[in-house]
């Protein structure tokens, strides 16, 4: 059974969401506050984490931070009661998959486990049928089977997400790549016109790997299409 960890400290969210998540199946584990989300993220290996940000002592920012740190990469949908930009791109950038603002509909948050574990589904299909060798271009150097990546042979701090992006960028150098697509393949499913979150990550990418951002010669902007990665040869 498919287990999903719910850190939530306001009782009524907490039993709303527990209540949907076990009508559909799924096997579900509480939280109230940060120190036991992380103990129990270690302790029961949830399929997916249902992380709030406002959480007494330790909040959400900081487990997610603490769980990427510790090379935990259960997949985090981060729930927050504000609609502040700083605080979408923070939870991104710290190594979250995605993100929802309350008010939100438990509809909605089923629609957005399902993606992620349909999209996790996937991507263990695709490991499978695609070689796990290296792949090289330019100074960058990409090891899929251990999920490490190098530039100029020094490692790369990446995000899970911005792992995922990287080596499907190189994989497909030279294409032109919709916004669209990237969200289906990275994030398999679809942000209803918000490609924000393909922006995030991609500019998070380009300030780990490019010497100049403002000149980037990896990833390059297709004005009113999306992303190509550059072939390059050293």
């Amino acid at each position: 059974m498919i287990k999903v960890l719910v850190v939530e400290d306001e009782q009524s969210i907490a039993t709303l969401l527990q209540y949907n998540l076990e009508h559909a199946g799924y096997k579900v584990y509480l939280a109230r506050d940060g120190n036991t989300a992380i103990s129990m993220t270690l302790s029961e290996k949830p399929d997916v984490l249902l992380l709030d940000i406002m959480l007494p002592g330790m909040d959400g920012m900081d487990v997610c931070k603490k769980l990427r740190q510790e090379k935990v990469h259960t997949p985090i949908l981060m729930l927050t009661a504000k609609s502040d930009e700083f605080d979408k791109v923070l939870g991104l950038e710290l190594g979250a998959d995605d993100y929802l603002t309350k008010p939100f509909s438990p509809r909605e948050v089923l629609a957005r486990v399902k993606a992620i574990l349909r999209r996790i589904e996937l991507q263990d299909s695709i490991h499978i049928k695609e070689p796990t060798s290296e792949v090289r271009n330019g100074s960058l150097l990409v090891h899929p089977d251990r999920i490490e990546a190098f530039l100029d042979g020094i490692p790369l701090e990446l995000t899970p997400k911005e792992f995922e992006l990287l080596l499907y960028l190189m994989r497909h150098a030279g294409k032109v790549l919709h916004r669209e697509q990237l969200l289906n393949a990275i994030w398999n499913y679809d942000y209803t016109g918000d490609s924000r979150i393909v922006d995030v990550h991609i500019s998070h990418l380009r300030e780990k790997i490019e010497p100049d951002t403002k000149r980037p010669v990896y990833i390059k902007t297709v004005r009113g299409f999306g992303y190509k990665f550059e072939k390059l040869i050293k």
